[in-house]
């Protein structure tokens, strides 16, 4: 039995997570409002980013930065889409973070391709030190890249033999 279908499952809840919370936020908090949820701490945040992760190149005034925005989404979704089918009948750690990774990349681009930018709300801060606001898919996209990095780095390493 292939685990394929398990992948397709986590990746399409993440989108309907992700796009669900982002038309909630759209209907319920004007943009540029907060709600505060934990003060001094937590705030629900209507923004709308216009470039990469955590607001990264969202100042460039290129007229292909969407463009290639939603290239590189393609191009990661097409590297995860291809580990994952190689993967197929696996349900481990790492078809875990490839499908969460998947899900993400695939809420992100969703936006970029209908509106050219991307709905982010989560708002985490204390006093003046602020974290750019994110979203379901950019978490989405950290726990399945931080899942890949603790496969890579605190996997056990099967001994070497050394021949004498």
């Amino acid at each position: 039995m292939t685990m394929r279908k398990y992948h397709i499952i986590i990746a399409g809840l993440i989108v309907l997570c992700d796009r669900m919370t982002k038309w909630l936020v759209s209907q319920k908090i004007t943009l540029h409002d907060s709600v505060d949820v934990i003060p001094g701490v937590f705030r629900l945040t209507h923004v709308q980013n216009q470039g990469a992760a955590f607001g990264l190149f969202s100042d460039s005034t290129s007229e292909w930065k969407v463009a290639m925005l939603i290239m590189f989404s393609i191009a990661a979704l097409a590297v995860v889409s291809a580990l994952l089918w190689k993967n197929g009948n696996a349900m481990n750690a790492t078809a875990i973070a490839l499908s969460l990774v998947f899900g993400g990349a695939l809420g992100n681009l969703w936006d970029r391709v209908m509106s050219g930018r991307v709905i982010d709300f989560l708002d985490f801060y204390v006093g003046s030190h602020h974290w750019p606001a994110f979203n379901i898919a950019d978490s989405a996209i950290v726990v399945g890249a931080l899942l890949l990095l603790s496969e890579i780095f605190l996997a056990p390493q099967e001994e070497k033999v050394v021949s004498q």
